[in-house]
């Protein structure tokens, strides 16, 4: 794989960094901070990537992708991630974005697409449930056909953002006398539609981002279906390696690297600034090993995307490192904060121990949520070593 940036591509990051430096604010750089979001910072963010025509980068041209190549979408992630942007919400853009103009019909693209792509809806996802999260296929909510609807009864949890959506996209059962797999549908829910209950649920960090979803016979158009009946499951599964994918973050764990070189170089450690621990630097450098790695694997993932396909195993394998090395990276933080990692709020210490804490808490779920890593690595056991 040549990773040679040619004089376009040159020429291209320049364009991109051009764009950043005047349109990026360091107001909208806190537009998410660790899992949490202004809702008006990141969609004022989004809506600035619709106007330059860059705001779904993996998206087909002809939905409204800008076409680029490989190496475009990959100058463009990391420049993105090295100048603080905020990454863009997944849901719609990475999620059900791809999933409806592949599955969709025309009727469904021509009414959902537009507003994905210039974040005039907000979407949240409808998988896991009470008792069914790893074990998806075990999801018990139900629709039933009445008429032109469904009535959709049951509960979700774990509703990232529900609270501030205008749209979930929900699997539901359609026949609980098919197999496990089988029977699941696909389908697009208003979050106005009457029976709709959302109840927050605070995270370790003390932050409101999670939440419940609960059904109560609500109705749904039939035209809000994605693709046929009881074919969900395989809607599902290619949402999910879309997800995994992009949970990975390379670009992003880039940058909280070059971050955590800085905190450790103004952190004091034995009356010397932590950086100048031999020890410290060892697991930097192993973190540092472990990405380039990563790196390079979502590169072939993105390549193979490029050519027409869809993420593959590989997504378990970048859900499974991504997740990990996120982690590594925000244990080596708290411990370069000591102290001051203690404090949830501002104002005690420096000015960014108490956000280093929360993103710590909050991604201990990065190895559970897109489906845990346990089972990512059944997934590879079975799909790529035949076992």
């Amino acid at each position: 794989m040549d990773i040679e940036l040619t004089p376009e591509d040159l020429a291209f990051r320049d364009e991109v960094r051009g764009f950043l430096q005047e349109k990026l604010t360091d107001r909208l750089k806190r537009a998410i901070v660790g899992g949490h979001v202004d809702e008006h910072l990141i969609v004022e963010w989004q809506k600035i990537l619709y106007e330059q025509g860059w705001i779904a980068p993996n998206w087909p041209k002809e939905y409204g992708g800008p076409g680029w190549n490989i190496t475009q979408k990959f100058i463009f992630e990391n420049e993105c991630a090295e100048a603080g942007a905020p990454p863009v919400l997944p849901f719609g853009l990475k999620m059900v974005g791809p999933v409806i103009y592949t599955f969709g019909n025309d009727e469904q693209k021509q009414r959902f697409l537009p507003d994905i792509l210039q974040s005039n809806a907000w979407w949240c996802q409808g998988y896991s449930e009470p008792g069914a999260g790893s074990d998806l296929a075990a999801l018990q909510t139900k629709a039933v056909r009445d008429g032109d609807d469904y009535l959709v009864t049951g509960q979700k949890i774990w509703t990232t953002y529900a609270q501030h959506a205008d749209w979930i996209f929900c699997l539901v059962r359609t026949d609980p006398n098919a197999k496990k797999q089988e029977g699941i549908s696909f389908m697009l829910i208003d979050m106005k539609s009457p029976g709709i209950d959302v109840r927050k649920i605070n995270s370790i960090d003390n932050q409101h981002s999670l939440n419940e979803v609960f059904f109560d016979n609500v109705r749904v158009p039939a035209a809000n279906l994605i693709g046929e009946e009881n074919k969900g499951w395989t809607y599902a599964k290619y949402l999910l390696s879309h997800e995994r994918t992009a949970i990975a973050g390379t670009a992003y764990s880039k940058r909280a690297l070059e971050r955590l070189r800085e905190i450790a170089s103004e952190e004091m450690a034995g009356g010397q600034p932590l950086w100048e621990d031999a020890m410290f630097r060892a697991k930097v450098a192993q973190v540092e090993v472990d990405l380039m790695a990563l790196e390079y694997t979502e590169l072939r993932a993105i390549a193979s995307v490029a050519e027409g396909g869809a993420p593959g195993p590989e997504s378990s394998i970048l859900k499974i490192r991504g997740t990990e090395i996120q982690q590594a990276i925000s244990e080596l933080a708290v411990e370069a904060c000591g102290y001051y990692a203690h404090a949830l709020e501002p104002g005690i210490g420096n000015d960014y121990a108490a956000a280093i804490s929360s993103q710590y808490l909050y991604g201990r779920a990065a190895s559970i949520y897109g489906g845990s890593n346990e089972v990512q690595k059944n997934i590879i056991a079975k799909m790529v070593l035949g076992l």
